[in-house]
């Protein structure tokens, strides 16, 4: 019985030919398709929506611009991410994969012991958010009163428990593999996880905008796009913004002027 479908991005049509091959050694995989390059590989994910991603991020084919980015472009449309399985022959990548929260790391050549694993650890998995939904079935009123409460962040670091309310966090700044947490009292506290991380478990009103910051967008008192940069409430401090992330700033000055909103 097939339970999870998957796809190949892998610039070299000899390793895709590989992994499909120990792939199809197995009942539960059922092969979607594949692709070379980053867009052909977006389209064929958001087409087919698989369960798995076999995904090379160290290319030899520079053109074919398959990176960990691929995998914030999937977190930017869709609600379920399937679980990706970077394949790569580059075994100093693990860090940084780990990082996007990748589902395992294995190095090529792909073997079959590896897809064991994977696929007892995907069963694993599986099992336990269908025991976690079971939990979450409670009556209609606990269930509004859980969604009312303020989101609460807790930082730990060797046994220290840090309680932060979410609305009262300003912006985030990157500091190497930690990030500076700025409240509107003032107060700066360092988590010891990337700015990736906030940027792909925190939303609304958090929006990333440059490599190093991730902003409260009702902390913004003023955008100057002449100098890039955001302004924040109450302070003299001044958030840049990239190019890379400038739709992000133009989403956050639509949703200002959809609101109970007045330009002069």
């Amino acid at each position: 019985m097939k339970k999870y479908s998957y796809i190949i991005i892998d610039d070299d049509s000899e390793s895709i030919l590989k992994t499909k091959t120990i792939a199809d050694g197995f009942s539960e995989l059922a092969f979607v398709g594949s692709a070379m390059h980053y867009e052909e590989a977006l389209n064929l994910v958001f087409e087919h929506k698989p369960s798995i991603i076999f995904l090379e991020i160290a290319p030899e084919d520079l053109a074919s611009n398959l990176s960990l980015s691929f995998i914030s472009e999937l977190y930017r449309y869709l609600l379920v991410i399937p679980k990706i399985i970077i394949t790569t022959s580059k075994k100093e990548l693990a860090f940084d994969a780990i990082q996007y929260g990748v589902f395992d790391f294995v190095l090529k050549p792909i073997l079959q012991v590896d897809l064991l694993k994977i696929l007892l650890r995907l069963d694993k998995y599986t099992m336990t958010e269908l025991k976690n939904e079971i939990s979450a079935l409670v009556p209609p009123l606990q269930t509004v009163q859980i969604a009312d409460k303020p989101l609460i962040l807790c930082i730990k670091s060797y046994g220290d428990y840090r309680y932060i309310n979410a609305a009262d966090i300003c912006y985030f700044q990157a500091d190497n593999n930690s990030t500076d947490i700025y409240l509107s009292s003032g107060e700066m506290i360092t988590a010891f996880k990337t700015l990736k991380h906030f940027e792909f478990v925190l939303m609304h009103p958090f929006v990333r905008i440059h490599n190093s910051y991730i902003i409260n967008k009702n902390y913004i008192s003023r955008i100057h796009n002449g100098h890039s940069v955001c302004y924040i409430k109450n302070s003299s401090k001044k958030i840049p913004f990239s190019k890379t992330y400038k739709s992000n700033v133009d989403s956050i000055i639509s949703d200002f002027s959809a609101g109970n909103y007045l330009e002069l």
